[in-house]
């Protein structure tokens, strides 16, 4: 020990005789206490340390106070104290001042507090993104008075604080992390700049207000990171990170109190912390008290000031409506909005309206009916109102429960309303929403930037059936409300949805004028639920209240199968024997004739929820099937397709395991790289949706990821190597098919177009089989919700579940945001293969053997089926025989007609002959006797009798004649020209 403080005696006395050059040999005068200050040396190995003094200005003085031993370096005061440097104890804070003993806070963000580092880089500036890089140089976090904000956009922007502990501490703040569109992290690293607290890395987002964060400090050099990334894909600029009140314990000691910031004050001495200034008083720093305001002036709670108090106008208050009175008469009042910081008594100042017109009551809510006195009260079990009177169910009909809100006289006892403040982000106690009879609108706040919030809370829901896990929806109940905002800036109504009192999440989000338009989301969860609507007019904060007119109107509000609801019309059911009324079993319906329940048949499912009334069976479209349970329709991963001449068969087994595609990288303006990925399932399972795509960003501290299950789905990943995260970050999943809609070789089906010029031409001879899906979720710009075509193509190559695109053209998968595009294309696209696809080729005969060999037709178009058949080998007779027998043939047919030839010949000579010899025998007895009028030559007679004919005949003609002409008796009939007459006789 005592070699240790001989080591620092020399450090000591070289600066008790420090001087300047410029003070060279002038005399020095002692230095007085203002003009130095103590210090503690470096802790030793031991754990030891020694004060010594230094001077404000070195060189002025001399004569500095000799190096005392210090406290022991673990050391510390109590919170509310400070150590006292010239006694070395502790001592209280004045009043007016605080401290945290060991610690410090920094609660103060005018600016960004010394020893505070604030950067701002682009995750990717090592990859050539150096313009993206520059542009992020304001992209920081940004000090607003009370608090510090983060950035909302691709960069990311980091807080650091660097602290060095010499006992174990803490770090505490408050923070508001409303968007999960942001990535906020928080985590310590150690001297080895390795992260100490890695499960705590990943904040939650937070439901209501501030919420508080802790975590453990190791002794030592720790640095502390505050970090965000925005993921502003969707063009939506999310809500930042907010951080404020950050205190660290564990330091050394403090040797100093700090003063109370104005519009706060410590009253007594050894604060730990410092108290608001309540409305209309404010106070300065290190107030021990607050000062009231004059009454021309105002403050806002917690201010360093107060201002001028404005003249009141029309925007300063509003209107609301009385309960309903005895005589069914309700009151129109005017209030003053709160807190009230105008003045009446100003010229020119606006005065309230007077009050007190009254008018008839609206009528009760459906459900409802008066009672003996004025208010409306809930109609019992087994009865229904349209708000008049109350009417029991027909006989074969039940209550379909629920809550319907349209006439807006109170507010109902299950709804409550609040505001919350836009610059401190602290709840008000005053009304945000008011009543105004046929609707119910946003109030006048304290400022244009307060949230005015409204919350329904349901208890729970009854659903008249039990929700199947393959069901097609799997709704538990549905909340449907219409609504308008009329607005003169950039307003914003929020629509969020909380289970089991957190998890509040934004599910719509409606930005300026807004026509009178209706909203429906679907639940799909048993629980809890509230529904809230949070207004904004401005989320730039200014003095005063200029947009009160800006409104958000909510004319009805519909929750269904609601717990303990009532009811406004009756359902049909099946009658039971007792006189009871119970809804049919899953997959049946209620005829309409007979009133009982009917089974759903085949190839139908159940379309309808009870909510809206009965359920109907509904035909499923083209290429489905139903369930048994007729819940919904699905393909089974297979199609038989009918075209022109043949009936072709597919079987895709394949595309129930599920694949998924991701689109080329994206960068925002920022340069952040993203991809969007898909997720698609579009067959199998009995119907269950198998496609999940997860919402990661808020996963750490031990939450489950959010998950999102359909037939296809989507999410925007970031890859690890850029957030430096361990796995790659998944944000905003969606649900792009909930429903299938049919499966067909159309390209229209149900009003969704998947046009062919998205991809490259098909096959002419075979066409693409196309999915068509729709999902749930219904946007502003997609009303009915967004679609999906898979068109499944055929590629026997591509064995598998082969490979899927988007269109060139639109390379995120969508052309207009609510209509998505994907080519599938597969071996399994493929019909299977059948007798028309192959063809046979005939060998020739050689040997006495002929072969028939099958081959496929080119290009091929199926796959799996049937084989091409076997090699046909049969018997056959070459071509040199039968050419030698058609020779032979054909020799012996010549000689034949020869030989014929010459005999017909040789015949028509002989009788050629006679006819000649029979004509001169006539002409030479013509002189003499009369001669006999025809003569007959025997057959058999010599040549030398036979005669010429006096014309010529053809062959064919002789030929006829010969056989024409012979007699029964067997002579051959000659006609002959006498002399006497010209006639011919035969004889």
């Amino acid at each position: 020990m005592a070699g240790t403080g001989a080591r620092w005696m020399p450090l000591v006395l070289c600066l008790a005789v420090t001087v300047s050059p410029a003070r060279t040999g002038e005399q020095l005068h002692v230095c007085k206490e203002s003009e130095y200050h103590y210090e503690y040396t470096a802790c030793d190995s031991s754990g030891s340390r020694w004060r010594v003094a230094v001077p404000h200005t070195p060189g002025l003085c001399t004569g500095l106070p000799d190096p005392v031993r210090g406290t022991a370096c673990s050391f510390s005061c109590k919170a509310g104290e400070f150590l006292e440097m010239q006694a070395q104890m502790c001592r209280p804070c004045a009043a007016g001042t605080y401290s945290l003993g060991t610690g410090v806070r920094f609660d103060e963000w005018d600016e960004v507090p010394h020893g505070f580092a604030n950067v701002a880089t682009n995750l990717e500036v090592d990859d050539g993104f150096g313009d993206a890089a520059e542009n992020c140089t304001a992209s920081t976090w940004v000090p607003l008075g009370d608090y510090v904000a983060s950035n909302t956009d691709e960069c990311t922007a980091t807080l650091m604080y660097a602290v060095s502990l010499k006992q174990s501490g803490t770090v505490t703040f408050e923070y508001i992390y409303p968007d999960s569109s942001i990535v906020f992290e928080f985590f310590v690293q150690n001297d080895q700049c390795q992260p100490t607290v890695e499960e705590s890395r990943w904040m939650r987002t937070t439901e209501k207000g501030w919420e508080f964060h802790s975590v453990e400090l190791s002794r030592g050099n720790n640095v502390l990171y505050w970090r965000t990334t925005a993921f502003s894909v969707w063009s939506k600029v999310p809500k930042p990170v907010l951080v404020r009140n950050i205190g660290i314990t564990g330091v050394a000691f403090t040797s100093e109190c700090f003063p109370c910031k104005p519009g706060t004050f410590a009253p007594t001495a050894g604060s730990t912390s410092c108290q608001p200034c309540p409305a209309d008083t404010f106070s300065g720093k290190g107030a021990t008290a607050c000062q009231p305001c004059d009454p021309d002036t105002y403050a806002e709670p917690g201010s360093g000031s107060c201002k001028p108090r404005p003249p009141c106008t029309d925007k300063d208050f509003f209107y609301i409506h009385t309960a309903c009175d005895a005589g069914g008469e309700t009151q129109l009042m005017y209030k003053w909005a709160e807190p009230k910081i105008c003045s009446e008594e100003l010229p020119q100042a606006a005065r309230l309206p007077p009050s007190g017109v009254k008018t008839r009551c609206p009528p009760c809510n459906p459900g409802f009916a008066k009672g003996n006195g004025s208010t409306c009260q809930p109609c019992p079990y087994g009865s229904y109102s349209n708000g008049s009177a109350c009417l029991s169910c027909p006989a074969g009909t039940e209550p379909a429960l629920g809550l319907e809100y349209k006439w807006w006289n109170v507010l109902p006892p299950n709804m409550e309303t609040t505001v919350l403040s836009g610059i401190n982000f602290e709840y008000k106690g005053i009304a945000g929403w008011e009543v105004a009879g046929d609707y119910i609108y946003t109030a006048a706040g304290a400022s244009d930037s307060d949230f005015m919030i409204l919350t329904l809370v349901v208890p729970g829901f009854s659903p008249p059936s039990p929700v199947l896990e393959d069901t097609e929806s799997r709704e538990v109940a549905r909340i449907t409300f219409v609504f308008e905002t009329l607005c003169s800036v950039g307003c914003e109504l929020y629509f969020m949805v909380g289970v089991n009192s957190r998890t509040n999440t934004p599910v719509e989000t409606w930005t300026g004028s807004t026509g009178k338009q209706s909203y429906t989301y679907v639940v799909e969860k048993n629980a809890t639920m509230s529904f809230t609507w949070a207004f904004q007019r401005t989320p730039y904060h200014e003095a005063g209240r200029r947009f009160t007119s800006d409104v958000a109107k909510l004319y009805s509000v519909n929750v269904t199968n609601v717990q303990g609801g009532v009811a406004s019309f009756c359902r049909r059911c099946a009658p039971q024997p007792a006189g009871s009324c119970t809804p049919c079993s899953p997959g049946s319906a209620v005829d309409p004739g007979s009133g009982t329940c009917q089974p759903c048949p085949p190839g139908t499912y159940l379309r309808g929820h009870p909510s809206d009334g009965t359920p109907t069976c509904q035909p499923c479209g083209p290429g489905t099937h139903s369930n048994q349970l007729r819940s919904l329709c699905y393909n089974n991963c297979s199609l038989a397709l009918a075209l022109p001449g043949r009936m072709l068969h597919f079987e895709f087994p394949a595309l129930g395991m599920g694949a998924g595609v991701g689109t080329g990288p994206s960068f925002t303006p920022k340069g952040l790289r993203y991809s969007h990925h898909f997720r698609l399932s579009p067959c199998g399972h009995q119907g269950r949706k198998m496609a999940s795509c997860a919402d990661n960003v808020t996963a750490g501290r031990g939450d489950a990821a959010r998950v999102v299950t359909s037939y296809v789905c989507q999410a925007i990943l970031v890859p690890p190597d850029i957030t430096g995260a361990r796995t790659a970050v998944s944000s905003q999943p969606v649900s792009l098919g909930d429903h299938l809609l049919g499966v067909t070789t159309s390209s229209v089906l149900d009003g969704i177009v998947s046009p062919p010029e998205l991809f490259p031409p098909s096959h002419p001879d075979l066409p693409d089989i196309i999915f068509f899906f729709r999902s749930n979720d219904m946007t502003q710009p997609c009303s009915g919700g967004r679609a999906t075509t898979i068109r499944l193509r055929c590629d026997p190559l591509r064995l598998g579940t082969g490979t899927l695109a988007v269109p060139s053209k639109c390379p995120e998968g969508t052309c207009d945001g609510c209509t998505f595009h994907f080519l599938w294309v597969t071996a399994e696209g493929c019909p299977r293969c059948s007798s028309f696809h192959h063809r046979p080729i005939v060998g020739a005969c050689i040997g006495g053997v002929q072969k028939t060999t099958y081959v496929w037709r080119e290009p091929r178009l199926c796959h799996g089926g049937d084989a091409l058949p076997p090699q046909v080998i049969q018997a056959c007779r070459s071509v040199d025989f039968w050419l030698k027998l058609g020779i032979s043939t054909g020799t012996c047919m010549a000689v034949l007609l020869a030989a014929l030839a010459a005999y017909f010949w040789k015949k028509t000579q002989k009788l050629e002959y006679k006819y000649s010899k029979l004509v001169m025998d006539a002409a030479a007895r013509e002189s003499e006797a009369t001669s006999p009028d025809s003569c007959a030559i025997m057959e058999g007679e010599d040549a030398e009798d036979e005669l010429l004919f006096a014309t010529e005949m053809s062959l064919f003609g002789k030929l006829k004649a010969l056989t024409a002409k012979r007699m029964p008796d067997g002579f051959d009939s000659v006609p002959l020209k006498t002399s006497s007459s010209s006639t011919d006789r035969e004889l």
